[in-house]
């Protein structure tokens, strides 16, 4: 990448800087607003304002910037989701993706806003008008400044929607597993295949090789090279 590139995409997020604290304070102490810059993803944070996910500027992606980083061109703005945090949270969030003046993406706008105590008033009201439809289950998603945190687990929930331990998968199965991360994004991570070889007690030379059967399985389902 040339210096041109690189100093616009420097360009860009120095002007959104403003902007995250405009959105914050706009919408009050619900919201958090976090820009992004991928090229960076274990510290992907520059700039944030708000605390619902208890992001900090240094602080690492979370799932959904794994998952944006692994879709590359191909990644969308995904807008309106709600998500559970791991103590409970309940957040609706919309990540705009940031591309610079060649279509690659290279960070994200994000926009979180604590929406527990709206869902609590919700039911209550539900309750008082004799409606008790049961509430959607909501993906728990991990914000972590340690991207290490973020990668475990992810790996942990992967692995608990296996039949068992890794001992107990079979060979489709572990290469499986291998695929969701990789969909997911967590080799995109710098030494993100040790870290999963320990996090599954297996040898780095075996997630290697798992990772490279999913990756050969992905391209012959996809029509790429095989």
């Amino acid at each position: 990448m040339d210096s041109g590139t690189h100093a616009e995409r420097d360009a860009i997020l120095a002007a959104l800087a403003p902007v995250v604290e405009g959105i914050a304070a706009t919408f009050g102490p619900v919201c958090e607003v976090v820009l992004h810059d991928y090229r960076n993803p274990e510290k992907s944070v520059v700039a944030v304002a708000g605390s619902v996910t208890g992001r900090t500027v240094g602080g690492a992606m979370s799932e959904i910037g794994l998952r944006v980083l692994a879709r590359g061109g191909e990644a969308a703005d995904e807008l309106n989701y709600v998500t559970r945090t791991r103590d409970g949270t309940l957040v609706k969030s919309s990540t705009m993706v940031l591309r610079d003046s060649t279509g690659a993406v290279f960070g994200a706008l994000c926009v979180n806003v604590d929406v527990s105590a709206v869902t609590q008033v919700h039911g209550l009201l539900g309750a008082l008008a004799g409606l008790g439809a049961a509430p959607a289950e909501l993906p728990t998603t991990t914000f972590g400044n340690d991207i290490d945190s973020v990668v475990d687990a992810l790996v942990d929930a992967h692995q608990s929607r296996q039949r068992g331990s890794w001992a107990e998968l079979g060979r489709a199965e572990r290469v499986e597993l291998f695929g969701g991360l990789d969909t997911r994004g967590v080799f995109a991570v710098r030494g993100a295949v040790e870290q999963v070889a320990a996090r599954l007690g297996i040898s780095r030379a075996s997630a290697y090789n798992y990772l490279s059967r999913a990756r050969a399985a992905h391209d012959t389902s996809t029509g790429g090279p095989a």
